[in-house]
């Protein structure tokens, strides 16, 4: 409607400036009217300005309006009140029309802002690779899993393993792989799916990276505590009658003892019965013993986590581990990253699982020179925390290394095997792990990331 108006009111004026213009022609050929000429004269230069003027108004807001729509500026206004009816008509719409752009743009930010933030909240890391090599990162559990690590390029993944980055530029849309990532001296297990994008004639890999490594040590742990249960309670059920046998029968070998007092060689024979007897019984209650530690890997309370001070955690812990340390010529050492660094944890578990592995370095370090144990705690490239027991012994072969966590593996003559499994199944019951790597310089450092 604005713009018919215009029409109109321009179709007026040319039609007025035409009568204007024809009544001057009549008069400059009439004598005896130059003053009327000259006044008509006026008249007709004031139209043309007036057309003028009111055409470029006009063009000055198509232009002002095409302006804003090239560049989103929608908080343009076209307001020319008391400019005539069809200016006023014509800013009315070109302002509607704007306002709509604008309502619609916010709502299609609402909506970009909305799925960026799903996006971002997404629990599975996520990222994208280009035909050029380029590697964008998407959300905040991508960042987590990379840490502080630069990842821009493909050949920037080489740092995570070969053969992670190797999977990641072979791996086709729609296939989805297991694949080992190393980070912060650990190794995780991903599960890694890709899809394709193709927009704007550009092709993208859109890749998952799901860490399932906390679900894989649960599962295992679940595996090892349920055949624990079932041997412990096998190995009880049949060596418990052995012993109270063993035990009964070597009191009534000493009875016949007794009673065959004066038979030398019934009596000589006899004793070796009850000695063999004896070894059953005490072999018996042995292997009981042992079926009893075992037990313990699975009767783990839950964790009672409080906030604990890892600087006075290590001192108390060091008061009782390394006694008798001097005489045995075992240096220590203790760092903290920062006095203020605290530890959600269990105070008793935390506590024992340091001494254990400060007793495995002092057993490792026998007939070393200049034996050093040193405890270490800092924040890692993703901000956990890191505690490190490391020690200058003869250190871990890499066969040994990945058998020690192992439930009944033990290197040690009166070893159980309980104890690394047990720091094992602490570290999962806090959400975190436990791995083992060299020291620099020789020797082993168990680390624990919470």
């Amino acid at each position: 409607m604005g713009f018919r108006r215009f029409s109109l009111l321009l179709t007026i004026r040319l039609m007025l400036l035409f009568v204007t213009v024809s009544s001057l022609a009549i008069l400059v050929i009439s004598p005896g009217f130059l003053a009327a000429s000259l006044l008509i004269a006026l008249i007709a230069v004031y139209q043309i300005f007036e057309i003028v003027r009111f055409v470029k108004l006009t063009n000055d807001d198509l232009t002002r309006f095409l302006d804003a729509m090239r560049y989103g500026d929608f908080g343009q206004k076209f307001d020319h009140a008391g400019m005539g009816a069809g200016f006023i008509e014509l800013g009315e719409a070109i302002t509607d029309i704007l306002e709509r752009f604008r309502t619609y743009r916010g709502q299609q930010e609402e909506e970009l802002k909305h799925l960026k933030a799903l996006i971002e909240h997404v629990p599975v890391p996520l990222m994208s690779l280009q035909g050029d090599g380029t590697i964008s990162i998407h959300n905040n559990s991508a960042r987590r899993l990379f840490g502080a690590a630069h990842v821009a390029r493909i050949a920037d993944l080489s740092q995570f393993g070969d053969e992670f980055r190797k999977r990641v530029v072979t791996l086709e849309p729609g296939e989805r792989y297991l694949v080992t990532f190393k980070v912060d001296n650990m190794e995780q297990t991903l599960t890694i799916a890709s899809t394709q994008i193709v927009m704007a004639g550009k092709v993208e890999k859109l890749i998952s990276l799901q860490d399932i490594q906390s679900e894989l040590d649960v599962a295992q742990l679940k595996a090892w505590q349920d055949l624990v249960r079932v041997l412990t309670h096998e190995i009880m059920n049949s060596i418990t009658p052995v012993s109270s046998l063993a035990k009964t029968s070597t009191d009534l070998v000493d009875d016949v003892i007794k009673k065959v007092e004066g038979q030398k060689e019934l009596v000589e024979e006899l004793t070796d019965v009850r000695d063999a007897v004896n070894t059953v019984a005490r072999r018996s209650d042995s292997l009981m013993h042992f079926v009893q530690s075992y037990r313990r890997l699975t009767r783990l309370p839950p964790p009672e986590k409080v906030q604990l001070n890892v600087k006075d955690a290590f001192e108390d812990v060091i008061k009782v581990a390394s006694v008798g340390w001097d005489d045995k010529n075992i240096s220590l050492e203790y760092d903290v990253a920062t006095d203020g660094l605290e530890i959600s944890a269990d105070q008793e578990m935390l506590e024992q699982m340091l001494i254990n592995l400060m007793k495995n370095a002092e057993q490792a370090l026998e007939n070393v020179k200049e034996a050093k144990v040193k405890l270490s705690a800092n924040l890692n490239k993703r901000g956990r925390i890191v505690l490190e027991v490391s020690d200058n012994g003869p250190g871990i072969s890499e066969e040994l290394a990945a058998k020690i966590f192992v439930p009944f593996y033990t290197t040690k003559r009166d070893g159980s095997g309980v104890g690394l499994a047990l720091t094992r199944q602490v570290m999962i019951a806090h959400g975190g792990s436990v791995s083992l790597t060299e020291t620099e310089g020789g020797g082993a450092t168990f680390n624990l990331t919470f």
